[in-house]
């Protein structure tokens, strides 16, 4: 049987959830799907499907293999209609990650945006504060924050954001405002900690030296937007991304503290694994996205907001990706 036929029928098998429906799909017969599956899982040495008397279900390999089956078959039909004259118009299924905050705020609508501009197109979007895999994943293109370290991925930069210190007003009322971040020892701590770390925030000084102060948390929490929440209600001061408390920022809710003290910006950037021969979905959405993210306001993060000048700054950081 050829094998791109033969992961067709595979991957039918593991959508309808039994080999005898793929089967009538394609016309075969049942014996025959059940010959052509094991087949498969002898010459990959590899169980790929459970069976029951219900209904079928993927081993962990056979997952694997159904989603690479999908983008193979996608860009196998994608790379034929090229050459038939008909790879011009986006179509097919585009998978994009992003992290979760600035995901589910700017990239869904973004999306959504994009499928009302191209009917052909389907897409699903993946929120995750950790870095997938886009070739293991099959993704498509990914919204990254930090300086990249993966080789033979592509990189379209689209803003910066800061790692920023913020408190209520009402909180530096209470309890003052620190001058240095040595003096965050004296005051109530909202750890967000997004990654099995050390409590320890990172400062630079004016001059360019970086400064590492361990904190004590009050209060610990694994989701961003729940940390900068409870600083907006007064609980003591937090460090998030800028993207992240904008809107409380912006409003006054929370007060922007050390700035003299911050951390490089971090580059914000779209990032695919080639640049050769992009499926026309891809090169579609990377044109459509990368100015609408640019223009966006929470990646310029050294404009001026309320309560303080801009800051400019040319050091180089060796931070590694680090998306929330």
């Amino acid at each position: 049987m050829d094998r791109i036929e033969e992961l067709r029928l595979f991957l039918a098998a593991v959508e309808a959830g039994s080999l005898a429906a793929a089967g009538r799909r394609f016309g075969h017969s049942p014996p025959a799907m059940t010959r052509m599956l094991g087949a498969l899982e002898e010459r990959l040495g590899v169980r790929l499907l459970e069976r029951s008397t219900r209904r079928l279900a993927p081993t962990e390999a056979g997952r694997r293999l159904a989603e690479q089956a999908r983008r193979l078959l996608a860009d196998y039909a994608e790379a034929m209609a090229e050459v038939a004259g008909q790879g011009k118009v986006p179509r097919g299924r585009l998978r994009v990650a992003a992290p979760l905050v600035f995901g589910r705020r700017h990239v869904a609508p973004l999306i959504t945006d994009f499928l009302d501009a191209h009917p052909e197109v389907t897409a699903e979007l993946l929120l995750s504060d950790r870095n997938a895999d886009l070739l293991e994943e099959g993704i498509d293109v990914a919204v990254r924050i930090g300086v990249l370290r993966e080789s033979g991925l592509v990189a379209r930069r689209v803003g910066s954001v800061r790692r920023l210190v913020a408190a209520s007003p009402e909180y530096l009322r209470r309890r003052g405002m620190p001058a240095r971040p040595q003096d965050l020892a004296g005051h109530d701590i909202i750890l967000f900690h997004g990654r099995a770390a050390p409590p320890e925030w990172r400062f630079a000084t004016p001059e360019g030296r970086e400064v590492t102060v361990r904190v004590v948390p009050r209060f610990a929490v694994n989701e961003a937007m729940a940390a900068v929440a409870a600083a907006v209600a007064g609980h003591g001061i937090v460090s998030a991304l800028s993207y992240q408390m904008a809107e409380a920022l912006a409003e006054g809710r929370l007060v922007r503290l050390l700035r003299e003290w911050e951390m490089p910006a971090l580059p914000v950037s779209l990032v695919f694994p080639s640049a050769r021969l992009l499926p026309p979905r891809v090169r579609a959405f990377l044109d459509f996205a990368a100015p609408r993210l640019t223009a966006l306001e929470v990646l310029r993060p050294d404009q001026a907001g309320p309560g303080g000048q801009t800051r400019a700054s040319t050091r180089s950081t060796k931070t590694s990706a680090a998306p929330r």
